[in-house]
């Protein structure tokens, strides 16, 4: 667990979609646009024009040219544009900077839809987390410092908080919101034109809330909207108790990371109370009772105790039972895990099983794999804009994007798409977590290779510890088991 984990590809939607041999980028785009009939869902979300283009032809192009090899809209405009619409560049920039535009409720309609469309699956979850995209302009409105989770250090930039939902085929993004913080912060160096417009508001959100505070209220306006599910998934730093609080509420069964920190757990031992933090819980409870966990690759330990989830004294006490599971990678060359090589996860359910929690919470991989695809293909706040406005529109038409491509290959088919699942690492990584049979799979991948006539048994050999090898570094990625992530929750 010392050595860094390789980083493993995660499998592009985009990529998956887009590079099939014969594909028209804007006939498959204009055709998913009518089933979806997105032009009803602007209409519910109150999207107008009084002259001039059409609101519905305005989104579609503001949708499409991330995929049309151009860096912004403004270079669409200049290259493209005629060949879709008789719109001008001013259009496009006029409904962005729109204060009155409600991009969220536009993306909890097609999210609805696009999860209608695909709820065979069984096991669904809510699944938070955040990104941070930095922005190096010294005069850039809107932005403030944040500490960068994946550099471990602070930048400058805008932190988006995202929810979306995952289950075992697919992740949908469902709404997203800015968080500003206090250090740092640049101003806005303008003024709002209505101070109650909806991109007003936001950003007095955005300036005024906190990170637990966004996610509770995004949880609840998706559950008015009609999006469900049955788990609730988040990380470390956001596993608070006003978070685990907001889950029973709404019925959710949270499954979380866990800092170690000062926090105190309730145990009953010889019929006395303990109050012990993690650690205490570590060095009492789990170190030298490691247990091995079928077809994965690690070591637990779990233990039901009680969690106050009041913050403050003053509050009556609000005992409820959770499940702690401690987690380690298995090393045969270290009998013991040193100060920093466990994990902690939380469970609301306590006669969840240990497995269960780790495959519920392996489906949180699906917003890494969003975050990627947005920041790298989906044009995450690329539109050139300093208005407030702007950021709110873009981060919202990323999730539109990605939301529209996952209708798209719901709609090819599987059979159509398979012929671009061929890469094996990829594929590899797409398999389920409960599906993880190692004993089985190896077999199974033995058994192809031995009927390879051109392999050496030293390249056989190899190959299997290479895939073997691939497995694992993926069950740490999703995981977040790798020694960095392990020692920045401790540093927190």
């Amino acid at each position: 667990m010392n050595s860094p984990t390789k980083k493993v590809a995660l499998p592009s939607l985009t990529a998956d979609l887009l590079s099939q041999a014969n594909l028209n980028i804007d006939n498959t785009f204009s055709s998913t646009w009518k089933r979806l009939n997105v032009n009803s869902m602007l209409l519910q979300a109150k999207f107008s024009k009084r002259s001039g283009t059409p609101v519905g032809e305005v989104v579609f192009l503001l949708m499409l040219w991330v995929w049309l090899k151009v860096d912004s809209v403004a270079m669409f405009s200049k290259d493209a544009l005629l060949s879709f619409s008789a719109a001008k560049k001013d259009a496009l920039y006029d409904l962005i900077n729109r204060e009155d535009a409600d991009w969220r409720k536009l993306q909890l309609l097609m999210a609805k839809k696009v999860l209608k469309a695909n709820d065979k699956s069984k096991l669904s979850a809510f699944v938070i987390d955040d990104s941070v995209k930095m922005r190096r302009g010294k005069k850039m409105p809107g932005i403030s410092s944040h500490f960068d989770h994946l550099t471990a250090r602070c930048v400058m930039g805008q932190q988006i908080v995202t929810l979306g939902v995952a289950n075992d085929e697919q992740f949908v993004p469902v709404d997203n919101e800015i968080f500003i913080s206090q250090s740092k912060e640049q101003m806005l160096d303008y003024k709002f034109n209505d101070g109650r417009s909806i991109a007003a508001k936001r950003y007095q959100q955005s300036k005024q809330q906190t990170k637990p505070e966004m996610v509770c209220d995004m949880i609840a306006r998706a559950i008015r909207a009609g999006i469900n599910a049955d788990y609730f998934l988040a990380d470390a730093w956001f596993a608070t108790k006003h978070i685990l609080k907001m889950t029973i509420e709404h019925s959710l069964v949270a499954v979380v990371r866990m800092k170690k920190n000062k926090m105190k757990y309730r145990i009953v031992e010889k019929g006395v109370n303990h109050l012990l933090c993690a650690k205490e819980l570590y060095k009492q409870h789990v170190k030298g009772h490691w247990q091995t966990l079928n077809n994965v690759p690690y070591q637990s330990k779990s233990v039901v105790v009680e969690l106050n989830l009041t913050s403050s004294d003053k509050e009556p006490a609000q005992w409820v039972k959770v499940k702690l599971l401690f987690v380690r990678s298995i090393d045969e060359a270290k009998q013991q895990a040193s100060e920093h090589d466990w994990a902690l996860f939380l469970t609301t359910d306590y006669q969840l099983e240990d497995e269960k929690i780790l495959e519920v919470y392996a489906l949180r991989w699906g917003i890494e794999v969003y975050f990627k695809e947005a920041k790298q293909k989906l044009g995450f706040l690329r539109e050139q804009s300093r208005h407030y406005s702007a950021y709110i529109a873009s981060i919202h038409l990323t999730g539109l994007r990605f939301c529209l491509l996952l209708f798209a290959k719901q709609e090819e088919g599987a059979a159509r798409l398979s012929d671009v699942r061929n890469n094996f690492e990829e594929s590899l990584c797409c398999l389920n977590f409960a599906s993880k049979l190692w004993g089985l799979f190896k077999a199974l991948i033995a058994g192809a290779l031995s009927e390879m006539a051109n392999l050496t048994s030293i390249e056989k050999f190899d190959v299997l510890n290479k895939i073997e090898q691939t497995v694992i570094d993926f069950f740490t990625q999703v995981m977040q088991m790798d020694s960095f992530t392990l020692r920045q929750e401790a540093l927190e």
